[in-house]
């Protein structure tokens, strides 16, 4: 990749910052503040299942809002496109922090929700846009190994800012950082061709629908999207489990957080150079039994203490990010074409199920650490079963 051929105004390292910067949206918009949920808990005198909704609704409505952007940037381009929803996150952002009640940042945190969605998709389309093979897989681990770091710092940021502001500064905090990526996209120069002219939205959208009936696609975008339900319900439930369960301070909490996101981070470059000597499949399944037994010890130790819960969660949250680069990469070499409705897809499933998990553990909130152990085990035996019968019967379709 030449600069002066890809991103001239850039370079490639602000490609990557960049590319980086999209992707990171979602754990940017959720975990900044994590530490201020039970906080606005108590402000606005609600329910935690209420609160909750603004993450929960977050991740429902970003998810459909994925397979609108995919699609419309196959047709108009990145460029446009980000342009477009990036603005409305950054409006939404601002206009949670100046919310009155908890319904209304519900609701304005669904338009932000529907604004970032944009970005993930458009980031995992240009990355297929721009690099091929094993380049491509490669800058897959190395952006997503870069995105999460903000769950490692985006908690401890928030806690900081808590101590100076309130929680509406958290808010327009998101706002800045839609603001700093709207720059990128105004120098970013478009990687995919307009198909304006060429076939009407409808046919556009309806690509969806014809990746959705090629088998292959279909059975890796569900085995590797469940495994998403174990990372949210970690991410959703883990402010309520330091903070009330084991009563520690926003602080605190963003420490203990940050702790297990280095397992986040560490999962996408243990797996590059594994997989130069390992066979991704072997490194995927044996992620998948890191996760079984993470929730068995999880089950065993995990409500002794904060540290207890937080080493044995580690190796399940090390194992959910190790399977990101070679899931998005198996699931997306499926469909040469169509990236943007491709990368859709993939986001959604991903937000879907990991809101699934983030209501499993809301409603078990009562016994969320012994809800994060099930959940840990049965979704790890559940995606190696599954992915098991996919290679089994698709074993000449998918491209290893």
């Amino acid at each position: 990749m030449a600069d002066s051929k890809v991103q001239p105004r850039m370079g490639n390292t602000g490609f990557i910052i960049f590319l980086a910067l999209l992707s990171a949206f979602v754990p940017l918009s959720t975990d900044l503040y994590l530490p201020a949920l039970p906080e606005m808990t108590k402000f606005f005198a609600v329910p935690e299942i209420v609160m909750n909704l603004t993450l929960i609704l977050f991740f429902v409505f970003y998810s459909i809002a994925t397979l609108f952007w995919g699609p419309l940037s196959d047709r108009y381009g990145r460029r446009p496109i980000l342009l477009v929803g990036l603005t409305l996150y950054m409006l939404a952002s601002i206009l949670c922090g100046i919310a009155t009640n908890a319904y209304e940042i519900i609701f304005f945190r669904i338009l932000q929700a529907i604004g970032g969605g944009v970005a993930t998709t458009v980031a995992t389309a240009v990355i297929k846009d721009v690099f091929v093979g094993r380049k491509q897989e490669t800058t897959l681990a190395i952006v997503q190994s870069m995105v999460v770091i903000s769950p490692a710092v985006a908690p401890v940021i928030g806690s900081l800012l808590l101590t100076f502001i309130s929680w509406r500064g958290i808010f327009f905090a998101q706002a800045l950082l839609g603001l700093s990526v709207i720059y990128g996209s105004i120098i970013f120069k478009e990687t995919h061709a307009s198909e304006r002219g060429t076939t009407s939205v409808m046919k556009s959208f309806g690509r969806l629908g014809a990746l959705l009936i090629n088998p292959g696609f279909t059975a890796l975008l569900i085995t590797f999207s469940l495994m998403s339900i174990v990372s949210l319900s970690y991410i959703s439930s883990s402010s309520y489990i330091f903070q009330n369960t084991f009563h520690l301070s926003s602080r605190m909490f963003s420490l203990f957080f940050s702790f297990n996101a280095i397992g986040m981070l560490l999962g996408p470059l243990v797996y590059i150079p594994l997989s130069k000597y390992i066979d991704r499949f072997t490194i995927v399944y044996t992620a998948f039994g890191f996760t079984i037994v993470a929730g068995i010890l999880v089950m065993v130790f995990g409500r002794m203490s904060p540290i207890a819960f937080a080493l044995t969660q580690f190796p399940a949250t090390l194992a959910s990010s190790a399977v990101r680069p070679p899931g998005t990469y198996l699931v997306l070499k499926q469909e040469e074409n169509d990236n943007g409705s491709a990368s859709a897809l993939y986001s959604a499933g991903g937000t879907i199920f990991g809101s699934v998990g983030m209501v499993i553990v809301s409603l078990a909130e009562a016994t969320p650490v012994a809800a994060i152990a099930w959940i840990n085990i049965v979704m790890g035996a559940v995606c190696a079963v599954l992915l098991l019968v996919s290679m089994t019967f698709l074993r000449k379709k998918i491209v290893v």
